[in-house]
């Protein structure tokens, strides 16, 4: 949820950024509707970009798993077999 706010938050910054450029009033009755659209539109795009954030975090935490588990067989196979083992000069 911070997420969605910070996004959302940042809209109402690039409206008033937007007026200010424009040299428009920031809080005139035909401008006050553009702060609500600007929060919606950047706040949908938070939600959708933290979903996307958690999907990534879970693919990273499995693959951090299967390598894991992968490395733990290569020292288990290292192990048992005498001289098979990386060596240091």
């Amino acid at each position: 949820m911070p997420t969605v706010l910070g996004w959302a938050f940042f809209g109402a910054a690039v409206r008033w950024w937007q007026l200010g450029i424009e040299q428009r009033p920031f809080f005139a009755r035909n401008t006050a509707l553009g702060y609500p659209v600007f929060m919606a539109i950047t706040g949908t795009f938070g939600y959708w970009l933290g979903g996307i954030q958690e999907r990534r975090i879970k693919d990273l935490e499995a693959r951090k798993e299967v390598l894991l588990a992968k490395r733990g067989r290569a020292a288990a196979a290292a192990s048992t077999e005498p001289n098979s083992g990386v060596v240091l000069l």
